[in-house]
């Protein structure tokens, strides 16, 4: 377990820089340089996030129950999923109306991700990873939201097309998540 949470606040916490305003994040890239601050910056990510993959596969071998989910959590996860996905998409589709709306979709994709893993996971291990990611992703999204009000950032309208193929694009890649890369990249196939 102390993998996992080790790797859990180097990749959380890289990714916090900016959830008590620029100024931190400003001052060291303003220490350290553009360069190097990109290059840490990465370091840091992917240590962590291996610290997570590595620490979440051990802590899984000696699992500690908390409780267990109702068997119909399974399928409002696989809805919470499929919702997840299409906000994932979104962020990267010019001009849809998911991103118009929402404003940061992969953040949101995070959110939900994370919920829908804790409906059906009573583990001990579960709840620090989806929990974390879940904590941090609502603690983000409110500091970008604050961000944007005080930029007074405006986001463009979206359009029904880039929209239609951004619902689309979630779609499919839900349905590969579902059918196959699950099993293949977490070892629990979903579809039997």
């Amino acid at each position: 377990m102390l993998y996992l949470v080790l790797g859990l606040v180097v990749f959380l916490g890289t990714h916090s820089l900016r959830i008590g305003g620029d100024a931190r994040r400003n001052a060291l890239r303003a220490s350290l340089g553009e360069g190097r601050f990109k290059t840490a910056y990465s370091l840091l990510s992917v240590v962590g996030f291996l610290l997570v993959v590595y620490g979440f596969g051990v802590a899984r071998e000696t699992p500690v129950l908390l409780w267990t989910p109702p068997a119909g959590m399974r399928h409002l996860t696989f809805l919470l999923m499929l919702i997840a996905m299409v906000l994932m998409v979104a962020a990267y589709v010019p001009r849809n109306s998911i991103r118009a709306r929402l404003h940061h979709p992969m953040v949101l994709s995070v959110k939900v991700w994370a919920l829908a893993h804790l409906l059906v996971n009573g583990t001990l291990v579960h709840l620090v990873l989806f929990g974390g990611f879940l904590l941090w992703s609502v603690l983000v999204f409110r500091a970008s939201r604050q961000r944007d009000k005080a930029l007074d950032i405006q986001y463009p309208v979206g359009e029904w097309v880039p929209t239609a193929i951004t619902a689309g694009l979630g779609l499919l890649l839900w349905l590969v998540i579902l059918g196959w890369l699950h099993g293949i990249l977490i070892g629990v196939r979903l579809i039997a």
